[in-house]
């Protein structure tokens, strides 16, 4: 079921107990069945609701215990879609294991399309070893084993929530890839999910998060030096020349039902008619996808809000285009007004049609903080010039922030520590994206009430 391109073998080795009874003590059979019941409730809110509470509010259940990391002090984790972004995970983590980086081991991979299992499975086992890696059709198998500490989630979007609460009902840690849920509804329940398991960790894997020049940017505010922080701006903008997406390829060896399940695919939307396009190229459309504002945008506004630490967002609008690109459900220019409850508002571009974008920056009554480059660069406001000087903090060249991401997450999942892009971060920026989301399709502007959690359209 992966977030995009390939990764192996029709006849995968199935979990090494056969027994009712799982690792865990818990009957396979009562897992999967509340499993079930999680994404059979999921599938109601695959439309855009007028109300972000509905899905949140049912009963939350209680997972079973974590198994912490052994004297070994090896990190075993499970990687549930290994597609494109998921085919970057297993390599990367590999790799970690190969330069002595990190004590890490991918024991077990889920995918619905066979060669893409395969791929994975013969990948781990080509550099951890023979049969060190076990590969499942469905991932609730994957979760029943007990000497798995982390599941890194990679799939489509409408499965990240579903497949997050089974991974923290299952005792393990989670990375689950960006945006952290499709829908508002499904984010506020991961979040109360979360908040009755406190012993497990949810990483989202949003790229630019462990950049120093954020980091500094955050010192640089909640010490005053900017003064009272009132406006910023923030964009990711690229261009194609026939359409976004469209470098995922087609494959002539799709099968539903034979090399692939697509209905498992479908998973809480409900099953819909093969469509190969739909399949591959799943961020183009509305139903999977939140488009540039999911799958691009959260890179920035994401560290943007952790610097600025302006709490809740409480009003977003947004206005979208097919202006080349019109073949495309999705949107293929993007532009957002966000305020915050602490007083704040951010702007937001996206674009798939061209790639000049804005330059990152944050406004304070008595300075500016400049992030276009590598470093953060305060210059004092005209009228403070006198008082403040201009300051430049020189960021250190992490490389790979993804990397760094993913070190983080297996850092934490040693010291407890909370991730930095924990679920409380990414529940606020899924108010941005699914308030922008509903405002473009619905034209309207939408409020949202921090104390009652619920989203409604300005004027109701």
């Amino acid at each position: 079921m992966s977030e995009t391109q390939n990764l192996s073998g029709p006849n995968e080795e199935r979990s090494s107990d056969e027994r009712g009874e799982s690792r865990s003590g818990k009957s396979r059979r009562d897992f999967l069945m509340h499993s079930g019941a999680v994404a059979a409730g999921a599938a109601l809110f695959g439309t855009l609701p007028s109300c972000a509470a509905t899905a949140s509010e049912r009963a939350i259940a209680q997972g079973i215990a974590r198994t912490p990391v052994g004297s070994d002090g090896v990190v075993r984790i499970g990687v549930i879609g290994p597609g494109g972004m998921g085919t970057g995970h297993v390599h990367a983590f590999l790799n970690f294991a190969k330069k002595n980086l990190e004590k890490v081991e991918i024991v077990a991979v889920a995918e619905v399309e066979d060669t893409r299992r395969a791929n994975a499975k013969r990948v781990c086992d080509e550099v951890q070893g023979a049969d060190s890696c076990t590969a499942y059709l469905d991932h609730r198998e994957l979760l029943e084993r007990k000497d798995i500490h982390g599941v890194v989630i990679a799939t489509p979007e409408h499965w990240h929530a579903p497949m997050a609460e089974d991974a923290i009902l299952a005792g393990k840690d989670v990375y689950v890839e960006k945006p952290m849920t499709l829908r508002l509804d499904d984010a506020l329940r991961l979040r109360r999910v979360s908040r009755a398991n406190p012993d497990q960790l949810l990483q989202v894997g949003t790229q630019k998060m462990q950049l120093p020049k954020y980091q500094a940017a955050q010192k640089m505010i909640a010490e005053g030096k900017i003064g009272k922080p009132t406006f910023s701006q923030t964009s990711y903008c690229r261009n194609s020349a026939n359409g976004e997406w469209l470098y995922y390829k087609i494959e002539d060896h799709w099968q539903p039902g034979k090399t692939l399940d697509w209905e498992r695919w479908c998973g809480p939307l409900g099953t819909r008619a093969w469509d190969p396009h739909v399949y591959a190229r799943w961020r183009r459309y509305k139903d999977y996808s939140t488009g540039i504002i999911g799958d691009l945008l959260v890179h920035e506004i994401t560290p943007m809000m952790m610097a600025l630490d302006q709490g809740w967002p409480t009003r977003v609008c947004a206005t979208g285009g097919h202006y080349v690109d019109k073949k495309m459900e999705n949107h293929d220019q993007v532009n957002i007004e966000v305020q915050f409850e602490k007083g704040h508002t951010m702007i937001v571009a996206g674009s798939t049609c061209n790639e000049h974008g804005l330059e990152t920056t944050i406004r304070g009554h008595q300075g500016n903080i400049f992030l276009g480059g590598g470093n953060c660069v305060m210059r004092p406001e005209r009228l403070f010039a006198d008082e403040i000087d201009e300051e430049t903090v020189a960021c250190e060249n992490i490389g790979n922030d993804q990397d760094a991401h993913r070190r983080n997450w297996l850092d934490c999942i040693r010291t407890r520590r909370k991730p930095l892009a924990d679920v409380e971060l990414g529940t606020q920026v899924m108010v941005v994206v699914d308030l922008a989301t509903r405002s473009m399709w619905e034209g309207k502007a939408f409020t949202f009430d921090p104390d009652s959690l619920r989203a409604r359209p300005v004027g109701s």
